[in-house]
C-alpha cells in the first residue's frame, strides 16, 4: 500500500510495525486478484487508509493471548468492510475530497464505484470462508448488515427538523462503531480469549468507535453532510452542542478503557488504551 503521505495516518509513527504488517498483508491479498478489473481501483481504494480497524483486531488478538496470520487476513477483511461502504458512502454524501484525494467515484465513475462496492463483499465472503469460523462469519454480515441499516437512518434523518442527540449516538452506533466493535470481537475470537475476554474486547471497540467518530465530526462540524451540524443550526447556542459532544467524547473514551479492566495487563493492552488517548488528543 502507498504510505507516501505519512502525515495522512497520525497512527503510523506509534504503530507503525503493525501498520507495515497490515499492509503487507493487504496487498498479498489483493495480488490474488491481480488479473482482475478491480485490482488498480481497490488498491487506489486502499492507499492512505488509517488501519485503526484492523490495528485495533491484531492488539485485541494479542491481548487475548494469541496473534497469527488468520488475524492478519481477517484484520484485510475488516478494513475492506470499511473501504465498501466508504465508497457508497461518498456516493451518497457527493463528496468531491477523500484523504486529500479524488473520492472513488470521481476518479472511477458512478458505475464502476457501485459495482466495486459489490466485489469488496465477494472479497470479504472468501476471506470469510477461508477462516472457516461462523462465528466470526456471522459478526463480518451483522456488521455489514447494521452499517448499511446506519446509513438508511442517516439518510432519513437529514430531512428530519426532530433530530436529537440519540438519534444522532444511533447513526454513529451502527454506522463506525459495529466496525470497530465486531474488530475488537474478531480479534478476542482468533486470539483465542475466554467469554468475558471476548465480551470485554467488544464493548472496547464499541465505545471506542463512538468516541472516535464523535471526534472526527468535532474536526469535521462544518460540513453540511454531518447530522452533528443540523444539531448545531437547530440550537439556540451552538456552544452547548459543542459542551455536550465534548462531554459525551469523554465519556465513551472513559467507557472504553474501562472495559479493559477486564484484560490481563500486557503491551498490547496498553496500545489499545493509548488509542483512545490518540482519540482524545487529537479533538
Amino acid at each position: 500500500m502507498d504510505r507516501k503521505n505519512f502525515e495522512i495516518n497520525p497512527l503510523i509513527k506509534d504503530y507503525r510495525n503493525y501498520i507495515d504488517k497490515i499492509d503487507l498483508v493487504l496487498k498479498h491479498e489483493l495480488e490474488l486478484y491481480s488479473s482482475s478489473e478491480f485490482f488498480e481501483p481497490l488498491q487506489y481504494a486502499l492507499e492512505g487508509g488509517k488501519r485503526i480497524r484492523p490495528l485495533i483486531l491484531i492488539l485485541s488478538s494479542e491481548s487475548a493471548g494469541n496473534c497469527d496470520k488468520n488475524s492478519y487476513v481477517a484484520a484485510c477483511a475488516v478494513e475492506l468492510l470499511h473501504t465498501e461502504s466508504v465508497i457508497h458512502d461518498d456516493i451518497i454524501d457527493n463528496e468531491i475530497l477523500r484523504r486529500r484525494k479524488d473520492p472513488f467515484h470521481i476518479k472511477y465513475g458512478y458505475n464502476t464505484s457501485i459495482i466495486t462496492g459489490d466485489f469488496v463483499l465477494g472479497l470479504i465472503l472468501n476471506i470469510s470462508s477461508r477462516l472457516d469460523n461462523p462465528r466470526i462469519a456471522r459478526e463480518l454480515a451483522n456488521t455489514a448488515m447494521m452499517m448499511s441499516d446506519g446509513e438508511m437512518i442517516e439518510t432519513r434523518l437529514e430531512t428530519s427538523e426532530d433530530i436529537t442527540f440519540d438519534d444522532y449516538l444511533k447513526v454513529i452506533e451502527y454506522k463506525t462503531a459495529t466496525a470497530f466493535e465486531a474488530a475488537s470481537k474478531i480479534g478476542a475470537i482468533l486470539g483465542s480469549g475466554n467469554e468475558e475476554q471476548i465480551l470485554a474486547l467488544a464493548e472496547y471497540g464499541k465505545n471506542m468507535g463512538i468516541a472516535y467518530q464523535i471526534r472526527d465530526d468535532l474536526q469535521d462540524w462544518n460540513n453540511e453532510d454531518k447530522l452533528f451540524n443540523i444539531l448545531i443550526k437547530k440550537s439556540s447556542d451552538p456552544r452547548v452542542v459543542f459542551d455536550h459532544m465534548d462531554m459525551l467524547l469523554n465519556n465513551y473514551s472513559k467507557k472504553a478503557k474501562t472495559a479493559l479492566r477486564k484484560i490481563n495487563d500486557s503491551a498490547s493492552r496498553m496500545q489499545l488504551e493509548s488509542l483512545v488517548d490518540l482519540t482524545m488528543l487529537s479533538a
